[in-house]
Formats: C-alpha cells, structure tokens, sequence
C-alpha cells in the first residue's frame, strides 16, 4: 500500500511531513531522508492503531470479516 506525503521544510530546521490521507498523521525528522523513514513508521503505527479501534468496537457473537482494498 503507498501513501503520498508532502514534505515540507521546517523553519526551525529539519522537514515536517504529514499523510492527506491519514488525518493527523504526521512526523518530522533532521533530515529528508529521516523524516521519510519517520513517515513509513507513522503511517503503520496509524494503521495499527485503527486496527486496534476495530477490535475494540467489536462486541461477543458478532461476526466479523477482513476486507481488502488496493489501490
């Protein structure tokens, strides 16, 4: 699954990148590259987190399924 970012460069150095598709998820790092590898690990943390708030609104005796979506 890919994401697109918009990196921008921070004013007290070093970039900023945030995730359009994820609300709120963002990161930075001191360098590009950094805050890249930074966004890889934000994006999966944000995906876990929903997968976790999935779990959460599940109740005993419902049924549930995986779907998958490419894009």
């Amino acid at each position: 699954m890919k994401f697109y970012v918009v990196l921008e460069k921070a004013e007290e150095g070093g970039f900023n990148i945030s995730v359009p598709a994820l609300d709120g998820c963002f990161t930075q790092g001191e360098t590009e590259e950094e805050a890249l590898v930074n966004a890889q690990e934000a994006i999966l943390c944000y995906l876990e987190g929903l997968e976790k708030l999935n779990q959460i609104k599940a109740k005993p005796g419902m049924i549930l399924r995986e779907v998958g979506v490419s894009l």
